[in-house]
């Protein structure tokens, strides 16, 4: 069996977004705190990992919203590792509402083994490894997946600039991994703001857009007082979905930090079933 683990999480009102649902970084975070009480529930605590010098952090992360959960509900997190590697190790996850037992959200994340001190990949100890797989934890050899390269910009870019806040940043002393999704919502809206569609109008016509996928590569830290470029285009847009990339850079070198792809559909919001696209609204996404 799956060495797993669970823990619940209650939806907290300032956890949801103006639709009256969970951020979509609301499940992030239920899945990056649960992953390190898994880990401590077998013994690699925070104390296990300062004694060698040595953390994880975030490379990769994709989740699927199935269906949306909203203030007052709790979510069971259901977490263990798919597989390890030299220096990194994926973990999967299941959310589901306590209520219904409704599974809302799969996901998935690749973590990298640091060296603090160096910054560099470490290799996983061993006892890591014979703890999680030693009771059929999953695979110790499977290969990671590709971040897709996005296609070039077809239409309009919309950029945003922004300087990396105190809030932003998280113990390891840079910014959190669920913030770059922040970052880009806050440029999603944005770009259709800019475009003439406000919440206000999508909500007077009767429409909503709502991410099915999101998936996430970082490439590099963002550390406080950075200065970021978040660009965002719209490709593969059909009668009721459309694919929007995201690439965040720091301004000062050009490197890019991470890279963003969500899948968004339109729906009806009361009944929230699936609707074709204005073309006023398609339109002006693209354009």
């Amino acid at each position: 069996m799956k060495v797993e683990f669970e823990r619940t999480f209650r939806v907290r009102h300032y956890e949801c977004d103006a639709y009256e649902d969970a951020f979509y970084t609301s499940y992030l975070r239920y899945t990056q705190e649960t992953a390190m009480d898994a880990s401590a529930s077998l013994g690699f605590d925070g104390p296990w990992y300062a004694e060698r010098g040595t953390v994880w952090l975030v490379r990769d992360t994709e989740i699927e919203y199935l269906r949306p959960v909203r203030y007052g509900d709790s979510v069971v997190v259901k977490t263990w590792v798919e597989n390890v590697r030299k220096v990194m190790s994926k973990r999967a996850y299941e959310l589901r509402n306590s209520n219904s037992n409704e599974v809302v959200a799969r996901a998935a994340t690749d973590w990298a083994y640091l060296d603090v001190k160096t910054g560099k990949p470490a290799r996983i100890p061993d006892e890591f490894t014979e703890m999680f797989l030693a009771s059929g934890g999953g695979s110790a050899n499977n290969n990671r997946e590709r971040f897709p390269d996005p296609p070039a910009p077809a239409g309009r870019v919309f950029k945003q600039h922004r300087r990396v806040g105190w809030r932003d940043v998280d113990p390891a002393q840079h910014v959190n991994n669920t913030v770059y999704l922040a970052y880009a919502e806050d440029c999603a809206v944005e770009a259709a703001v800019s475009a003439g569609w406000t919440p206000e109008r999508m909500r007077a016509e009767g429409v909503w857009l709502i991410a099915r996928k999101h998936r996430i590569e970082y490439r590099q830290p963002a550390v406080l007082a950075d200065d970021l470029e978040v660009a965002t285009w719209v490709s593969d847009a059909g009668e009721d979905r459309f694919v929007r990339h995201y690439a965040i850079t720091r301004i000062g070198d050009g490197v890019v930090l991470a890279r963003a792809r969500a899948e968004l559909a339109c729906i009806e919001p009361e009944k929230r079933e699936a609707m074709p696209m204005p073309e006023s609204l398609r339109n002006a996404l693209i354009d």
